[in-house]
């Protein structure tokens, strides 16, 4: 029998007071949707290394793909603080359900609403915020990660058409997208955008098995041999890697909040247990370490959520840098991965079965502080900002 979802938000600093009611609304209606249909399935898909497709419907109505896609091509029309505050809820009840609906709204319908025609908005963007069709994005190679300008994908312009060729790796969704925005070099060496479509001839999506990480959301590859690609498939408005780039900022931001809804569902799973579990005649909680755990939790994961919600305004007024959405990144996912791996101790031998969300969130995080730049690399990106000097090379 699943368990009642019993989580309730830390909010020490009442930062609810600089929500709007429009925020609070979005929440809740999130909040409640993750407790009713994500909370009691969630565990069994993860163990069985499943993702729920039946979710699909709920996600796309609480707007949870393309929250800030403008309402004219199916988007909610959001702003940036709700956007945040979807993925923070999706990302309490799993992260491998937040990456399904980062790379939809982020990494797909971003870049078609951002550098695709109106002809290309209008074809897709309707159905990928239904979810009709889903999406994945194909910028990791094999050999290329935190490199991605070193691709070897690549298109041949063959006339009324471009021939594709290459692989992608560690790919979210691919085993059953409908469409990959996927990134390759011209004949120039130009990074290009083009739209691939499930039943293309030559295009194949293996599964990724064996996975120890975001066992509840499907990865894949993306295999490309002598793909024809009709040239209305080209995203006409980007050249370069500020293409991509661009869109991981969007997915980068996402995370930012996402990470710090899993380090609040840990954190509230902890202090509830502390104070129901009874050694030397009393609750845990009323001994000093793990008061200081708790107090050292609630301490970073305050400090994150001011760190979010000014970056969410920054994004609201378009003076977000890409160095402080790293840096957010960055910080909430080391916040998120302290406070599981402290979470998880203090449940002793419950804290690593599947009766507590913890050591679900704690294998989970292990893929997030690599994914969208590994903790390392955003390191150096803020490094870079600082100083002016790149130690990429």
């Amino acid at each position: 029998m699943a368990k009642t979802d019993l989580y309730e938000s830390p909010d020490y600093y009442q930062l609810d007071e600089l929500l709007s009611e429009e925020h609070k609304l979005i929440r809740s209606s999130v909040r409640n949707w993750v407790k009713k249909e994500l909370s009691p399935i969630i565990e069994d898909y993860a163990q069985k290394a499943e993702f729920p497709m039946h979710l699909i419907k709920g996600l796309a109505e609480i707007g949870a793909f393309g929250p800030t896609i403008p309402v004219e091509y199916g988007g909610a029309g959001l702003d940036y603080m709700a956007y945040g505050i979807i993925m923070q809820e999706i990302e309490r009840g799993d992260s491998g359900i937040r990456s399904t609906s980062s790379v939809q709204g982020s990494l797909v319908m971003y870049p078609i609403y951002m550098y695709g025609s109106e002809e290309q908005r209008k074809k897709y963007l309707p159905k990928l915020a239904s979810g009709e069709i889903m999406g994945c994005f194909g910028l990791t190679e094999p050999d290329h990660g935190s490199n991605p300008g070193g691709m070897t994908t690549n298109i041949k312009d063959a006339g009324d058409h471009y021939i594709l060729n290459g692989a992608k790796m560690w790919i979210s969704n691919a085993p059953f997208a409908d469409i990959a925005v996927v990134w390759a070099k011209d004949e120039n060496g130009k990074i290009r955008g083009l739209i691939v479509e499930r039943g293309m001839e030559g295009f194949s999506t293996p599964e990724t098995h064996n996975k120890w990480s975001l066992r509840a959301s499907a990865t894949g590859e993306l295999v490309f041999d002598n793909v024809k690609i009709p040239k209305e498939n080209l995203l006409p408005n980007v050249s370069g890697l500020k293409g991509p780039l661009g869109c991981l900022n969007q997915a980068r931001y996402g995370i930012a909040w996402g990470a710090l809804g899993a380090a609040m569902d840990c954190y509230d799973t902890a202090l509830r247990y502390s104070k129901e579990r009874i050694q030397f005649g009393k609750p845990i909680a009323g001994f000093q370490l793990q008061q200081k755990k708790l107090a050292e939790m609630i301490t970073e994961i305050t400090k994150a959520q001011l760190l979010v919600w000014r970056l969410a305004v920054l994004k609201n007024e378009n003076r977000a840098t890409a160095a402080q959405i790293s840096m957010a990144k960055r910080n909430s996912v080391e916040t998120a991965v302290n406070i599981a791996r402290e979470a998880r101790q203090m449940l002793g031998g419950m804290g690593i079965t599947g009766e507590y969300s913890i050591m679900r969130h704690m294998m989970n995080l292990e893929s997030v502080i690599t994914y969208e730049g590994t903790h390392d690399i955003h390191l150096l990106i803020t490094g870079m900002d600082i100083t002016g000097e790149d130690a990429f090379k």
